[in-house]
């Protein structure tokens, strides 16, 4: 557990230090303030208003920019360390393999989510001094959301990590499949099986196979309940999940696909050719 803490917090120093983290932070921290500068507070849209509101809008430009950042700035987490000739003098070192690669990605994940989940603190904060109703439960779940979602596209990115040998495949495999979830999966693929006359069951069931589209779709469900914006689809959403089974879903199939991506790159990294 030392060494695991030791790697998480070296991988937490090295981010911090980096360009992209800087970039990282002020993404998100000037979506917060463009959004109250614009007023978005002041509008009601569908009978949301004031932080209500914010939050809606800032979850779901979270959804676009999140995944892409967390894949990119991962995927050179081993392949970037291969590459350089790191492993040989990592393996020199009284550190197992395991505590190196779960205390990378912990570190990772804690350096992902802090600038996000702090964005949202701020913007409650602010809220509150301007005697703004603050949706305490919304709040809640979104953060929840952001964490299945982060942990989730970090599990990917280390095992695209592991399985590439250079970071500039890695980083294409990467945009790959960020492109495959957000726009083959729910476009083109979700096209076909129509076209084919498929069962609606099942056309919706391996849409809920992505995880964007589970986040996407969880998020919809707290200002319209009834997915009314779904069309059709909502029936057999919420006939198979009810809203609470689906909001459980949300939580933690994202949580779990991310962890299966995790385990399945670290059997590849230490049954790998390391150097």
């Amino acid at each position: 557990m030392t060494n695991l803490w030791l790697s998480a917090r070296l991988d937490m120093a090295e981010s911090i230090r980096t360009r992209w983290f800087a970039l990282y932070s002020l993404v998100f921290g000037a979506i917060i303030v463009f959004l109250f500068v614009f007023g978005l507070t002041e509008s009601r849209v569908m009978g949301f208003t004031g932080l209500s509101r914010l939050l809606v809008t800032y979850i779901q430009l979270t959804m676009a920019i999140l995944p892409i950042f967390v894949l990119i700035t991962t995927v050179r987490s081993v392949a970037g360390n291969r590459e350089a000739g790191v492993f040989e003098y990592l393996l020199s070192l009284p550190v197992s393999l395991a505590a190196w690669f779960w205390g990378k990605m912990i570190g990772r994940f804690v350096i992902v989510v802090l600038p996000v989940v702090l964005a949202m603190v701020l913007a409650t904060a602010w809220g509150v001094a301007q005697d703004l109703s603050v949706p305490w439960r919304h709040l809640t779940y979104y953060i929840c959301l952001l964490v299945s979602l982060s942990w989730c596209f970090l599990g990917i990115g280390f095992l695209i990590s592991s399985v590439a040998r250079t970071p500039d495949v890695a980083q294409s495999a990467a945009f790959i499949v960020w492109l495959f979830m957000l726009l083959f999966l729910d476009l083109i693929l979700l096209g076909l099986l129509i076209k084919e006359s498929m069962p609606s069951e099942l056309v919706i069931g391996i849409t809920l196979l992505n995880p964007l589209q589970v986040f996407r779709t969880a998020t919809m469900m707290l200002f319209d309940p009834d997915l009314i914006l779904l069309g059709p689809s909502a029936y057999v959403i919420l006939d198979n999940f009810g809203q609470t089974g689906y909001v459980l879903w949300a939580l933690v199939y994202p949580a779990v696909f991310g962890t299966l991506c995790a385990l399945f790159g670290f059997f590849l990294f230490r049954r790998g050719d390391l150097p």
